[in-house]
């Protein structure tokens, strides 16, 4: 197995944090000036919020960023360290955020993991558990949310047309159909039979118009089968934590914006189910984004869905929403790279200096 170095190092490229920006800002711009709700006294309404909710929301997203450290940390047996780990995940929400949603940050994930010190076997095991995991909440929390919401999943029509309406619950649809089909066949393969999918993804990469693809997919499967190697075995005392974990993390990366928005509107119980599973829903949504960390699609979507909680302060909980659950790591990664590349790649040189010309 090889990583190529060139392509994970354009992906981390501290330059790239300017096309999401401008992104971002074309739709915030875009709907200042064409949405007749959006005015001055929209952003001025920001003064509105509730201070004691907004440092609720600012401690909840700390707390899905502590569980990302531990989850990394329980994965990796322990290998990284608090600090490593922490620069780890810095790197890898990085990635993700310079980098289209259905793409994803994977491959730079096993290459930080990688120069962490984890054999390439090992990375790419580890950063397969955490996508499978990260789809089966939703694949399995996404029907238990429907029932809790009671038909209100989707923004009603009154808010909608008609027809987007129904577009929107058909994207959902057949997002939620590609990512519960992908976690089951990657899981099957991984903890049942690598081989057999190994042998499957050769046969159809062999077809005419897919064969010049077949020795990337001979490569993939050869590292299921590393990646399933590695985590046979494991008990319960090592799937348990990253479990919980990873049901933590995405319930405060939802919990959040529940904050957010009691920061502006009061929320009855059955309010904060609806705005929880509406994120549920938009996340599965915006997994197809073509843009890097659904730029624009996240503010057009957070919108459609959450404006009849929200009203007139739709626009300012949309600006706040990614400036603490995007934008920061951004700024973090951009900050963190030049420091991780250096750790990395010259810590053998500091570790070993240059022998005196006499030879000790």
């Amino acid at each position: 197995m090889k990583l190529d170095n060139k392509k994970i190092f354009q992906t981390l490229n501290p330059n790239k944090i300017w096309v999401p920006v401008i992104i971002g800002l074309a739709i915030v711009f875009a709907m200042f000036y064409f949405d007749p709700s959006v005015t001055k006294d929209s952003l001025k309404s920001i003064f509105d919020a509730s201070v004691p909710w907004v440092i609720l929301a600012v401690v909840v997203i700390l707390f899905r960023d502590a569980g990302y450290v531990y989850r990394i940390r329980e994965v990796t047996g322990k290998h990284l360290t608090w600090k490593r780990s922490v620069y780890t995940i810095i790197l890898w929400e990085f990635a993700s955020a310079v980098t289209p949603s259905v793409v994803g940050g994977s491959a730079v994930a096993i290459f930080i993991l990688n120069k962490e010190g984890i054999k390439l076997g090992r990375a790419v095991a580890y950063v397969m558990v955490t996508a499978i995991l990260d789809n089966l909440f939703f694949v399995i929390g996404a029907p238990i949310i429907l029932f809790f919401a009671r038909g209100e999943i989707f923004p009603s029509s009154k808010m909608l047309e008609v027809h987007l309406e129904n577009s929107m619950e058909a994207i959902f649809w057949i997002s939620y159909s590609l990512y519960a089909t992908y976690s089951i066949v990657m899981a099957a393969a991984l903890f049942y039979r690598p081989r057999v999918f190994k042998w499957v993804l050769i046969k159809v990469f062999s077809i005419k118009w897919l064969r010049k693809w077949k020795h990337d997919a001979q490569e993939y499967g050869d590292q299921i089968i590393e990646a399933s190697k590695e985590l046979s075995g494991k008990r319960w005392n090592y799937w348990l934590p990253i479990v919980t974990a990873t049901i933590f993390i995405w319930s405060s990366r939802y919990l959040m914006l529940n904050a957010l928005i009691s920061a502006f509107v009061p929320l009855v119980a059955h309010e904060h189910v609806i705005v929880f599973a509406r994120q549920v829903i938009m996340w599965i949504v915006m997994m197809i984004s073509p843009t890097p960390g659904s730029s624009g699609t996240a503010e057009f979507f957070f919108g459609q869905f959450f404006t009849e909680f929200l009203n007139d302060y739709t626009f300012v909980t949309s600006i706040l929403w990614r400036l603490l659950s995007y934008y920061p790591y951004l700024i973090l990664g951009a900050i963190f790279l030049p420091r991780w590349v250096k750790q990395v790649f010259f810590k053998k040189k500091q570790k070993n200096p240059k022998q005196d010309v006499s030879g000790n």
